[in-house]
């Protein structure tokens, strides 16, 4: 080869081996990219070296490890002290860069808590999600809204706490609703004494820390006491709280006298997809439970996806004591030492065998099993039907991503264009967007321009990133809310960007719009009609009306946000503390429009000028 001819550089496993003559025999955190920089595998290992050489020596256990290192381009590396340090980086670059060959935790948000707030003299009983930035006494985690509303509610009854706002709280003159139906002791107007009240908030917490029995106890002795001084009011109030207390242990389904603090993991996997139920127990309650469904590869062991799930799911998280699975997750010891490190307490990993923990984990396999084959059931289900709208619109095989598009208005303002995104897994919501209409040169109410700026801004972004060598999602079929009109503006869009081998199709609305007498659009082609009962028609519908409620929605938000703007925003000269005044001297942005040149001057911070200015402003003709 000429010396000026630069050699090519190296990929796959070639590249790798390349990078093994650099790496320390010590533990660390690799990363596999492939082209454009999209990462492919993040991995750790007790030795860099010794870990990453095995993937250049050709022996692989499964295809989809081979096809990794063909496709692999580039790597990183990050030395860590130890082999926990380096599981713990691990999890937390697998959530943030989301590799394609890794195990991957899906839909992980967080969970609702109870917190008693203690930045007030009066403790402040409310949910909460999200950072521990509240000073105050944390509860949970619960499993849904749901739940965690139903135990505020019978927190309420038992210990009359209060849940409204420091505002609230400050304003009030006599007290509020909550107090009538007995779920608050109104200390804002000091029906309750500070020592009372604060006594009724350790109780809470005692509650909420597993000690149930005792406060029961208290409660039950200081109704008797009442009943034999003859204070039947005050016994019957201690009746009604002890029974609220009481309720909450009938509503547990599943019963955990001797787990007091635990989280329990139950894993099923079949036809290359796997389900994990996660419930809660706290204080010796059932908390909740969900259902997820990671992504996986049918070549994954069961201990290496819970392994992997394990991880992920307590990154942002707190660890409770004990943890119980139905599956031994690879590298147990190491997981646990890493949990352990980062909750700075032992967190023990448990299999139970037998006995009420085997009973919990069999319980939640059970949900686990049955959640599965129910998304299995789903998917098969909605693969028939991909597979009828591919046959009904001619393409070239059942469509992976559906992208779906409307607009709405109100006679042309705060127009808003909604994207909404359906496949196999039905509806995709964290790829739905938003098109704010930008353009001033729009006739109001003109909804072909409307359409073709949300068609022109969406297809030029995919072309722009196309070119650079991204791989940004790309749609097999696009719906549009309308006829042949709203097809021609589509492909008139279409035909200058240089994108003509994605299927358009026009879904017009019956006459009155009535659902099921829609007709479809076709390029080429005379429009036509499904069967009224057709499944096809029926699924097209879905999808219709979902973009056009998300389209309503985005509409709503931003008229909503155009209607809370304030007049005094748009004068030169007026801040955030020049419109306080105002808007105290004044009132209202009403009262500053009617205000004299004179009056505005008294104002603190606005001289002749500005009140001119302002003055002018509300004036000014049309």
């Amino acid at each position: 080869m000429p010396d000026d001819v630069a050699a090519p550089p190296l990929t796959g496993a070639a590249l790798i081996r390349d990078e093994v003559r650099r790496l320390p025999d010590a533990p660390g955190v690799y990363r596999m990219f492939g082209d454009g920089g999209e990462a492919l595998y993040v991995g750790k290992a007790r030795s860099l070296k010794k870990r990453v050489i095995q993937y250049a020596q050709g022996r692989f256990h499964t295809n989809r490890i081979a096809l990794m290192v063909d496709l692999t381009r580039s790597m990183e590396f990050t030395s860590t002290r130890t082999e926990a340090d380096a599981l713990l980086l691990e999890i937390n670059l697998i959530k943030q860069l989301r590799p394609r060959f890794n195990v991957l935790l899906r839909d992980d948000k967080s969970f609702p808590e109870i917190v008693i707030r203690r930045e007030h003299p009066a403790a402040q009983l409310r949910k909460h999600r999200g950072a521990h930035t509240i000073k105050g006494d944390y509860f949970g985690p619960f499993a849904s809204a749901w739940a965690v509303n139903r135990t505020l509610n019978t927190l309420q009854k038992a210990f009359l706490l209060r849940s409204c706002s420091d505002s609230v709280f400050e304003s009030r003159t006599r007290p509020c609703m909550l107090h009538q139906i007995k779920r608050c002791s109104a200390p804002c107007v000091g029906l309750i004494s500070q020592p009372d009240y604060d006594a009724l908030v350790t109780e809470a917490e005692a509650f909420l820390r597993g000690k149930s029995r005792a406060v029961i106890a208290r409660m039950s002795a200081e109704m008797e006491a009442a009943a034999e001084e003859l204070e039947f009011e005050r016994a019957a109030r201690m009746r009604d709280r002890i029974r609220a207390l009481a309720s909450v242990a009938q509503e547990t389904h599943v019963n955990a006298e001797s787990v007091d603090e635990a989280d329990v993991f139950a894993l099923h996997a079949e036809g290359g997809q796997a389900c994990v139920q996660v419930f809660f127990f706290r204080a010796g309650q059932n908390w909740g439970n969900r259902a997820y469904f990671p992504r996986v590869d049918k070549s994954d062991a069961d201990a290496e996806i819970m392994s992997a799930f394990l991880g992920q799911f307590y990154e942002d998280k707190p660890i409770p004591r004990l943890i119980l699975s139905n599956v031994e997750p690879m590298e147990g010891d190491l997981l646990r030492e890493a949990f352990s490190m980062k909750a700075a307490r032992k967190v023990e990993i448990a299999v139970p065998r037998r006995g009420e923990k085997r009973d919990l984990v069999d319980h939640a396999f059970t949900n686990a099993r049955e959640a599965l084959g129910r998304k299995l059931a789903e998917g098969s289900a909605q693969t028939r039907l991909l597979a009828a709208v591919c046959e009904t619109f001619q393409l070239e095989g059942s469509p992976e991503r559906i992208e779906v598009y409307d607009n709405s208005h109100i006679m042309g303002t705060n127009a808003v264009g909604g994207m909404i995104v359906a496949g196999p897994e039905g509806f995709q919501k964290n790829q739905y967007r938003k098109f704010n209409i930008r353009s001033t040169d729009l006739t109001p109410g003109d909804d072909y321009g409307m359409m073709r700026e949300v068609l022109r801004r969406r297809f030029a972004r995919l072309a722009k990133e196309e070119e650079a060598g991204e791989a940004p999602p790309r749609p097999d079929l696009v719906l549009i809310d309308g006829g042949a009109g709203q097809l021609a503006a589509a492909q008139e869009v279409m035909a200058d960007l240089g994108v003509d081998d994605i299927a358009v199709v026009g879904v017009a609305k019956g006459p009155d719009r009535d659902a099921g007498l829609e007709r479809f659009f076709l390029p080429d082609k005379p429009p036509f009609m499904l069967e009224p009962k057709s499944p096809v028609l029926y699924y097209l519908q879905r999808l219709r009306d979902e973009a056009h409620r998300f389209a309503i929605g985005a509409h709503r938000t931003r008229r909503a946000a155009d209607m809370r703007k304030n007049p005094l925003d748009e004068i030169e000269g007026v801040g955030p503390a020049r419109k306080k005044a105002l808007l105290h001297a004044f009132g209202s942005a009403r009262g500053v429009s009617r205000a004299s040149v004179a009056d505005l001057e008294k104002v603190e911070g606005v001289n002749e000028a500005l009140a001119q200015r302002i003055h002018d402003h509300f004036r000014q003709p049309g």
